[in-house]
């Protein structure tokens, strides 16, 4: 799959200040990522950038040990994209457990 422009939408759980600190450095060492949202108190997380979704999902659950859960997809539309009319986001989120 290759990287798309994308804007997704993610929760996992932040407990505390600490959560949040390393999630916020996690999130500024990918280099794929334009932009990030950390909404600690609704524990959700709004990336956009060009990456592959669920690498990127599988990567924040590997290095925060805990429960990462895809809430929304939105591919963006490019002039050579054509093809990308959100076939990828399915009824059901996607769920990645330790």
């Amino acid at each position: 799959m290759s990287k798309k422009l994308c804007c997704m939408v993610l929760r996992l759980n932040i407990d505390c200040n600490a959560c949040y600190r390393k999630l916020r450095r996690i999130l500024l060492n990918m280099k794929d990522l334009e932009s990030h949202l950390i909404e600690k108190r609704q524990n959700r997380l709004s990336i956009c950038g060009r990456f592959v979704p669920q690498d990127v999902a599988i990567k924040i659950r590997k290095k925060m040990n805990r429960r990462v859960e895809i809430l929304d997809i939105e591919f963006s539309s490019d002039n050579e994209d054509e093809d990308s009319n959100n076939d990828h986001a399915e009824s059901r989120p996607f769920l990645f457990s330790a």
